[in-house]
C-alpha cells in the first residue's frame, strides 16, 4: 500500500505547559504539559516539516511561551492574541519574532465591537500595516457581521476550523455563506483543522464544498494538536488520516500544503 505524503505545514497546533496561567473565561483547564519539544517530535514521527502554534483562547494575551518558542525553533511560525490597543512598535517587534498573525477569538453569544468603531479599524489597520494577518474563530453569526466589515481593511484572513465549529446552520448558515463570499474577495483563507470536532458523516462534505469554493490555493491543514478535549479520542496519526480521507487527492493536498508555505514562511 502507497504511504500518502504528509502535509508540508501543520498550519494549526497549541503548546503550553501546566504552569502557564488559564484566563478567567476558559472553557477548560487541562492538567498536562504540551511542550514544543513533544509537537516537534510528534512533526517528525510523522515527516511534517514546519508547523504554526495557533494562540489558544484558554491562555488569553499571555503570549510568553509561544514566543520563547519562536525564539529557539525556526522551523515555527504562530499568532497571539492581543489587545486592541496595541501599538505598532510592538506588532513590528511580534513579527520580527515570527509571529504571523493574531488570533481573535469571542464567546459565541459575545457581542462584536463595532467593526465601523474607531477602535477595532485602527487594531486592524495596525495588524495590517505590521504585515499580520487576522485569524478568526467566531460563531456563525460572528462572522457574518464581521467578515463584510473587513473588506476594505487590506488585511489577510484566515478562518479557523472550516468556519464551522461554531457555526449555526452547518453549510447553509450564514456564517460559512460569508466565508464562501469572503473567500471570493481574494483576502480570506481557512484550515481544514479540528475536523474530528465536527460531524463524521458530514465533515468530508464540508472539505470538499471548501475545496470547490476556494481551491486548494486558499485552504491549509492543520491538526490542532494536542488535541484539548479530545485528547483519549484523537491522536496524531488519526488527524492525518481524516486528512487524507477527506482530502482524497495528492496534487490537492500538495497545493495546499505549498499555499501555506507561502502564506506562513515565505
Amino acid at each position: 500500500m502507497t504511504v500518502p505524503e504528509p502535509p508540508v505545514v501543520d498550519a494549526h497546533c497549541h503548546v503550553f505547559h501546566r504552569a502557564m496561567p488559564f484566563a478567567d473565561t476558559a472553557w477548560t483547564r487541562p492538567d498536562y504539559d504540551y511542550r514544543v519539544e513533544t509537537y516537534l517530535a510528534e512533526l517528525d514521527r510523522h515527516g511534517i516539516s514546519f508547523g504554526v502554534v495557533t494562540a489558544a483562547s484558554l491562555f488569553g494575551d499571555y503570549n510568553d511561551y509561544t514566543l520563547s518558542v519562536l525564539d529557539r525553533h525556526r522551523r515555527l511560525r504562530a499568532t497571539v492574541m492581543l489587545d486592541p490597543d496595541t501599538g505598532p512598535a510592538e506588532m513590528a517587534t511580534l513579527k520580527a519574532q515570527g509571529v504571523c498573525g493574531v488570533r481573535y477569538q469571542l464567546p459565541p453569544a459575545a457581542a462584536l465591537p463595532d467593526p465601523a468603531g474607531y477602535r477595532f479599524r485602527r487594531f486592524v489597520r495596525r495588524l495590517a500595516d505590521a504585515g499580520l494577518h487576522i485569524e478568526l474563530n467566531l460563531s456563525g453569526a460572528q462572522l457574518a457581521a464581521l467578515l463584510p466589515a473587513l473588506d476594505d481593511s487590506g488585511i489577510d484572513i484566515v478562518v479557523d476550523h472550516f468556519g464551522l465549529l461554531r457555526a449555526e446552520h452547518g453549510m447553509e448558515g450564514e456564517g460559512f455563506l460569508a466565508v464562501l463570499r469572503s473567500v471570493e474577495r481574494g483576502r480570506t483563507r481557512v484550515k481544514l483543522s479540528a475536523g474530528f470536532r465536527l460531524r463524521a458523516d458530514e465533515v468530508a462534505g464540508y472539505a470538499a464544498r471548501l475545496i470547490a469554493a476556494a481551491g486548494p490555493e486558499r485552504l491549509f491543514w492543520g491538526s490542532d494538536a494536542p488535541f484539548v478535549g479530545f485528547e483519549r479520542a484523537v491522536d496524531y496519526a488519526a488527524t492525518l488520516d481524516l486528512f487524507y480521507r477527506i482530502v482524497p487527492d495528492a496534487r490537492t493536498r500538495r497545493l495546499m500544503s505549498d499555499a501555506a508555505l507561502r502564506f506562513y514562511f515565505f
